[in-house]
């Protein structure tokens, strides 16, 4: 697969850049990792709804800029970058995904607009353990869901692989805060116990597990760039801190024990970089080889995260090791992210069973 960035995919990433940058900077992320909620409610009115980047993948019928995976990715590693701490992934790629995949003509002209423009918020639940629907209710939990406290529309995967979408305000429905590593991406329980309204199933009972599949591979793949971003934002921080930071009478970027660190984590960012820009590629145009990529980019991502996160504090030095820094809300982020959709390690499983088939 050949693979260039076009004019115009570099221009919503330029103009993602310089709108996070000045919306969603080190003040935005304390205040909101400091917050009740650890959600902008101006951030994500501006990023959903002015920039329209919440639409980007939602076909033009719908109200969307019928865009793919390969911009979201774009915007989606600047707001891994800034720690945008709002329900962006959640809305316009997991929710979005799941509507386009699982649901009937009626359900994406109802609700694909809404959320293209930002009028709504949402959570998806059932990655890690999933409610039972039977006989027309809803029964039992949903834990880590994110965002799942201040979304408006909830999307759940169920035990017999149907996708369900309730209103945040359904009387089936009980949501619970969690306490989060991740201060600037919550999490909550969910607790179903009642009947759900008509039309809440999207598509037909038990016929969604194709549609689940598609949704949990593409988000797998799409969270490798927000991780890529947030990698970059580490090393671009303690490149800067290098140049400012005198040890000995030199800048402490000077030392080849240094540079060696700084080294490492390009050369695993560029890496995760690729893997995530060529598993958006694969969601686009190559069904083929869709979840193959996008296992093999979640894995060099949160490897890779995880890395030059922790790199990011020990050469900081002790100012890294401080509640006033940035440095440990990026820490937090890769170990949360890391485990959210697939650990590092369930994806080499998948990966591994993929590869046997095809040599079997």
């Amino acid at each position: 697969m050949e693979f260039a960035l076009s004019e115009d995919q570099r221009f919503i990433q330029e103009s993602a850049r310089s709108f996070l940058a000045d919306a969603a900077g080190p003040d935005a992320q304390r205040a909101a990792a400091e917050s009740a909620t650890g959600f902008d409610a101006r951030l994500w009115a501006s990023l959903a709804g002015e920039m329209g980047f919440a639409g980007l993948m939602v076909p033009e019928a719908y109200g969307g800029s019928g865009l793919g995976a390969v911009e979201m990715a774009l915007v989606l590693e600047e707001t891994g970058r800034t720690l945008a701490a709002v329900p962006f992934f959640e809305t316009a790629v997991l929710a979005v995904q799941a509507i386009l995949a699982g649901g009937s003509q009626a359900q994406k002209a109802e609700l694909l607009p809404r959320l293209a423009s930002g009028e709504v918020k949402a959570s998806f639940a059932g990655t890690a353990d999933r409610p039972e629907l039977a006989n027309g209710r809803l029964s039992g939990s949903a834990n880590f869901a994110t965002f799942g406290h201040v979304a408006d529309l909830i999307l759940v995967a169920t035990a017999d692989d149907s996708l369900v979408v309730l209103p945040a305000d359904a009387e089936a429905l009980t949501i619970e805060p969690l306490p989060s590593l991740d201060r600037t991406r919550r999490l909550a329980r969910l607790t179903f116990d009642g009947a759900i309204p008509d039309g809440a199933v999207l598509g037909t009972p038990g016929g969604a597990a194709a549609a689940i599949r598609r949704v949990l591979a593409i988000g797998a793949g799409l969270l490798a760039s927000e991780q890529t971003g947030g990698a970059q934002y580490c090393l671009d921080s303690t490149v800067e801190y290098s140049r400012q930071r005198v040890q000995f009478g030199r800048p402490i970027g000077s030392f080849q024990a240094y540079k060696h660190s700084l080294a490492d984590m390009m050369v695993m960012i560029e890496a995760s970089r690729s893997a995530a820009l060529y598993a958006a590629a694969a969601i686009d145009g190559e069904p083929g080889e869709l979840e193959e990529a996008c296992h093999i980019a979640r894995i060099w991502a949160s490897d890779c995260y995880r890395h030059c996160s922790a790199e990011a504090i020990q050469l900081h030095g002790g100012i890294g090791f401080t509640w006033e820094h940035h440095a440990h809300l990026y820490f937090k982020r890769a170990r949360a992210t890391s485990s959210w959709l697939g650990s590092p390690e369930q994806h080499r499983e998948a990966l591994a069973r993929i590869i046997l088939q095809e040599t079997a």
